[in-house]
C-alpha cells in the first residue's frame, strides 16, 4: 500500500485538486512510512528535494485525523527568514485540509500573539529563542498550550546539532515535553550531512520511539563547475557583472564586507543588483526575495549579492547561476549553495568560483573534488555544553520563580548536549554562581542573583532569551528618515557627522550627523564609499579533510577541466613551490631568513594546538599558524630542534602535565564565546575556550605523523 493511499483523505483530496500532483516523490514515500509509523527521523534531501512536504504531509494527516487540543505541531526553523519563507507553503498547506497555521517570532505583533493564546492554531511555526520566550512568560499556560503537542519538525537541523543554539533548543524541548500527554515525535531535515546517524542519536533526546534515517538515493545530475582566478576583488566583480547579466543569479561572499564592495562595483557595471546580509534591514532583503521570486520588471534578471543568510532553504525561485566570491569553509555549504541551481527541466545545477588568491583556488579545487567523492562534514557533535547549562538555569530560574538544584539537574541531564558534565560538576558551578552572585538562594530555590540581575534583567530579560549575544547596533537611515540597515558600535564610534562614508545594501552613504540618544545614523548617498570593517576577529578554521584534500592536489599533477587558464597557472605555480620541500628529509618543512615553516596541512584546530605546545615546550619561540602552516621564529632555530619539540608533543605525557597547561590557558586569547561569559567561573571559562581553539588528542596523533 502506498504511503499517499495511507493519508487521511481530505489530505489525498487536497494533494491532487489543490496541488495537481499525481504521485509523491521517493523521499516523500520513505518518509511517510516512517513517519506514520511513529519514528523519530531525520530526513535527507537535496535543495528543494521535498523535504518540507516529507514531513509536514504525514503531520497534516495526523492532526486530520485527530484534532489536537491546542497545538498538534511544532515547525522549528533556525532563522526568522526561513519562517517567513516558508509561512505561505505552510498556510496554503494547512488551510486545504481545514487547519491553521500561526507563526511567532520577534517580529510578530503582540495582538496576533494573544489571539493565538486564546485560540491556538494546530501547527505552530517558530524558532528556539520565541520557545523560550513562550516558556518564560505569565500569561502563556504551557500546559494548556502544549499539553497535546505530538510533533516537532525541525527544518535545517544541521544548522543548530552542535552549536549551542542546538544545545539550547534541545533543553527547551525537553522543557516542553514534560507538559505534553505524548512521547514527541521528533523530525530533522537536512539537505546535507555526513552523520546523520548521530544527529537522529542528538534529535532523540529523551524519547523512546523508534528511530530512522530517510535517505532515498540521489538522481545524479550535471553539474556546471568553473574555477576562475583574477587577483583583485574589483575585477572579479566586473567579470562576475558580464556573467551575471540578463540572468537571476546569486553571489555568495565570505564576509559582509566583501558583499558590498563585490555590490557595489556590480552596480556600477550596470547589473541590478540586490544585497541580503544580515545587517541590512528587514524591508532591503524582503524586496530582494521577492523581486526574485517575481522576476524583475525589465526582464533582464538580477543578482543577489549574500552572505551565508540565503544558504539556508530561504526559496528565492528559479536560478540561473550561483556565483562564489573566494570558496566557502566547508563542502556541505558549497552543496548547499549549487543546490539552488538546476532545479528546471534541462538545466544543470552550477557554481562559478571568483577566487581572488591561490589559495582559494586550491580550497575551490578541495571542495569540489571532496563533493565528486560523496564525502560531507559531520556536524560535531558536544556533551559539555557549559555556556548553555548556565543560560538554562538562569531562564529555568526566572520561569518558575525559582528552581531546586536537584529538578534543575533532572531536566538538564537528559539533554544530550550535557552528557558529559557530571553531577559533582554542576554542583560545583551551582557553588560558585551562589558566590558569584549569578544565582542566589530564596526559601532553599535557585532564583537570579544580583550580578545576573544586573546584566540580563532590562527589557523583561529579552536579552536573556536567546543563547547568541545581541550586539548594540544603530539603525542606518536617511534624511527622510527610510530604514536601510544596521551598524556595530564599534563601528559607528568611528564615524565623524560630515566627513566619515561607509557602504551599505551595496551604496555609498556620507554621515550626516550620529543620533546616539536614539541609536540612529542619519545618511545622505555618497558618489563612492569606503569598505566598513564588519565582524568580529575569532578565528574561522577549515577543517582537517578539506586541508589535505588541498596538500593532495598540490602534489599531484592531476588537471581539472573546470579551471580557467590564470587559475590553472597559479595552481601550477604553487605546485612548483611546494612539492620540493615534500621530496626532502624533512618532508613538508622549510627554513629561510630565521623563521622556520612547517607545512601541516592539517587545518586550523590542530594548527593552533600545536603552537600553544609549541610556545609551551619551546622557550622563546614565536609561533604563528594558519589552517595550512606553523611558522616558527627564534635565535638558533633549526628542523632538529624543531623536531625535538614536535616529538614532545607526540607523547601523550606530555599533555597532562599541569605546567604545561598552565602555559597554554594563560596564553589563550580571550575570546568573547559566549555572553555568559562573565558568569562562568575561571576553570569553566578555560575549558569553553580551550574547546574552542584546541585539538589536543588529533594534535597529538599528527605530531606522530613527523617522527
Amino acid at each position: 500500500m502506498s504511503v499517499f493511499s495511507r493519508l487521511a483523505p481530505r489530505l489525498q483530496e487536497a494533494i491532487v485538486a489543490r496541488l495537481g500532483w499525481s504521485s509523491l516523490r521517493p523521499v516523500q514515500e520513505q518518509a511517510g512510512e516512517t513517519l506514520l509509523a511513529g519514528a523519530n527521523a531525520v530526513i535527507l534531501a537535496p535543495t528543494a528535494g521535498g523535504k518540507t512536504e516529507a514531513s509536514m504531509f504525514p503531520t497534516l494527516s495526523m492532526l486530520v485525523e485527530a484534532a489536537p487540543d491546542g497545538v498538534g505541531a511544532l515547525y522549528i526553523a533556525p532563522i526568522k527568514a526561513l519562517l517567513n519563507n516558508q509561512a505561505d507553503r505552510l498556510g496554503l498547506y494547512t488551510e486545504m485540509v481545514g487547519l491553521r497555521r500561526f507563526v511567532w517570532h520577534g517580529d510578530t505583533d503582540d495582538s496576533s500573539r494573544r489571539r493565538f493564546l486564546k485560540d491556538p492554531a494546530e501547527l505552530l511555526m517558530t524558532t528556539p529563542e520565541s520557545l523560550e520566550v513562550m516558556l518564560v512568560s505569565q500569561r502563556v499556560d504551557e500546559a494548556r498550550l502544549f499539553g497535546d503537542l505530538r510533533m516537532v519538525v525541525i527544518d535545517e537541523v544541521h544548522a543548530l546539532a552542535g552549536s549551542d543554539r542546538g544545545a539550547h533548543l534541545m533543553s527547551v524541548l525537553e522543557r516542553i515535553a514534560r507538559h505534553s500527554k505524548h512521547d514527541l515525535q521528533r523530525v530533522g531535515l537536512s539537505a546535507t550531512v555526513g552523520n546523520p546517524e548521530a544527529i537522529l542519536d542528538w534529535l532523540q533526546g529523551s524519547s523512546q520511539r523508534e528511530a530512522r534515517v530517510v535517505d532515498p538515493p540521489k538522481l545524479s545530475s550535471r553539474r556546471q563547475l568553473l574555477v576562475i582566478h583574477r587577483p583583485e576583488l574589483t575585477l572579479l566583480a566586473k567579470d562576475a557583472a558580464q556573467l551575471a547579466q540578463g540572468q537571476k543569479s546569486l553571489f555568495f561572499c565570505q564576509s559582509r564586507a566583501t558583499t558590498e564592495k563585490v555590490a557595489e562595483t556590480m552596480r556600477r557595471a550596470g547589473t541590478t543588483v540586490f544585497v541580503h546580509h544580515s545587517a541590512v534591514s528587514k524591508e532591503e532583503r524582503l524586496l530582494a526575495e521577492e523581486t526574485f521570486n517575481r522576476g524583475t520588471a525589465d526582464g533582464q534578471g538580477a543578482c543577489i549579492v549574500c552572505t551565508s543568510t540565503l544558504e539556508l532553504g530561504l526559496d528565492v525561485g528559479d536560478l540561473d547561476r550561483v556565483l562564489q566570491a573566494d570558496a566557502p569553509d566547508t563542502v556541505s555549504s558549497f552543496l548547499q549553495r549549487m543546490g539552488r541551481t538546476g532545479r528546471r527541466d534541462g538545466q544543470a545545477a552550477n557554481t562559478t568560483f571568483f577566487c581572488e588568491s591561490s589559495e582559494s583556488v586550491l580550497q575551490a579545487i578541495a571542495l569540489i573534488e571532496l563533493a565528486k567523492q560523496g564525502w560531507v562534514e559531520s556536524v560535531p557533535l558536544q556533551t559539555r555544553c557549559w555556556p548553555v547549562l548556565i543560560h538554562q538555569l538562569l531562564t529555568m530560574a526566572l520561569a518558575g520563580g525559582g528552581i531546586s538544584a536537584d529538578d534543575a539537574w533532572a531536566h538538564l541531564s537528559l539533554v544530550p548536549d550535557f552528557r558529559g558534565i557530571e553531577r559533582q560538576e554542576f554542583d560545583r558551578l551551582i557553588d560558585w554562581m551562589l558566590r558569584d552572585g549569578g544565582l542566589r538562594l530564596a526559601s532553599a530555590q535557585l532564583v537570579l542573583g544580583p550580578k545576573a540581575e544586573k546584566r540580563f534583567g532590562r527589557k523583561n530579560y529579552m536579552e536573556l532569551f536567546a543563547v547568541f549575544t545581541s550586539p548594540v547596533s544603530y539603525t542606518v537611515v536617511t534624511s527622510a528618515g527610510q530604514p536601510l540597515g544596521s551598524l556595530q558600535q564599534e563601528f559607528v564610534d568611528r564615524l565623524v557627522d560630515g566627513v566619515s562614508s561607509f557602504l551599505l545594501g551595496g551604496r555609498g552613504w556620507v554621515v550626516i550627523r550620529i543620533q546616539h540618544n536614539d541609536r540612529r545614523v542619519v545618511v545622505e548617498p555618497a558618489p563612492r564609499g569606503k569598505q566598513p570593517t564588519w565582524g568580529g576577529y575569532i578565528p574561522q578554521f577549515l577543517g582537517f579533510e578539506v586541508c589535505q584534500k588541498m596538500r593532495d592536489i598540490l602534489l599531484s599533477s592531476t588537471a581539472f577541466p573546470y579551471l580557467e587558464e590564470q587559475a590553472t597557472a597559479v595552481l601550477e605555480e604553487k605546485r612548483e613551490s611546494i612539492q620540493p620541500l615534500f621530496q626532502s628529509r624533512c618532508a613538508g618543512i622549510d627554513v629561510r631568513d630565521g623563521e622556520l615553516r612547517w607545512w601541516t596541512f592539517a587545518g586550523g584546530k590542530i594548527n593552533a594546538t600545536l603552537r600553544y605546545g609549541l610556545e609551551a615546550v619551546g622557550g622563546d619561540w614565536k609561533i604563528t599558524t594558519d589552517n595550512i602552516l606553523v611558522k616558527a621564529k627564534g635565535e638558533g632555530i633549526t628542523p632538529e630542534r624543531f623536531q625535538d619539540a614536535i616529538q614532545r608533543l607526540a607523547t601523550p605525557e606530555i599533555w597532562d602535565d599541569a605546567k604545561l597547561w598552565k602555559d597554554v590557558a594563560e596564553s589563550l586569547p580571550n575570546y568573547r564565546l559566549s555572553k555568559f561569559q562573565d558568569l562562568m567561573p575561571d576553570w569553566v571559562e578555560r575549558e569553553v575556550v580551550s574547546n574552542y581553539l584546541l585539538a589536543v588528542e588529533s594534535a597529538q596523533e599528527w605530531a606522530q605523523r613527523l617522527l
